[in-house]
């Protein structure tokens, strides 16, 4: 299972955390208070923060989320056969549903990229692979500007044009 598919309590417990304190908007009880939350992921030494809010929860939750989304892009795991029971529960006649704020978002992306990689970066067998069209794997893609960056270096660097 790719870490960005584990719930938020299994995620957490193999991550190590650190509050500290951050500069900029909160005025004093942001300098005297840490709520800004560091979270490494111990079995891939990946990290995210966040200090953007005034309470250590909203921003555990925020840092959690980043995590994810590092996670799905900077960990491969071995493309199954086929399609999890998650993407499939995703998609609808050949058409992916699902939004980038939403907490599976991670996990398909990360779906998405091992299967790319197995296929050599090329987006249609990726696609038929999953069982979407190639404009729909592009779209989840897209629907994150870091994500969309992320695939394109990564077929860049595996000699494939960029997507446009």
């Amino acid at each position: 299972m790719h870490p960005a598919a584990l719930d938020d309590s299994a995620l957490l417990r193999e991550c190590d955390q650190t509050r500290t304190r951050r500069s900029g908007p909160g005025g004093q009880h942001r300098n005297k208070v840490e709520t800004a939350v560091i979270l490494v992921h111990r079995p891939t030494g990946i990290g995210a923060e966040a200090s953007e809010r005034r309470s250590q929860a909203q921003n555990r939750t925020v840092a959690l989320a980043r995590l994810r989304l590092r996670l799905a892009l900077e960990h491969r795991e071995p493309a199954d056969t086929g399609p999890s029971s998650l993407w499939i529960s995703r998609t609808r006649n050949g058409r992916l549903a699902i939004a980038v704020v939403h907490r599976d978002y991670p996990t398909l992306v990360a779906e998405a990229l091992d299967h790319l990689q197995a296929t050599g970066f090329r987006t249609a067998d990726a696609a038929a692979a999953l069982g979407v069209t190639t404009s729909q794997l592009i779209g989840l893609f897209r629907k994150s500007a870091a994500v969309w960056t992320a695939v394109n270096a990564a077929r860049v660097a595996a000699g494939r044009s960029r997507l446009a």
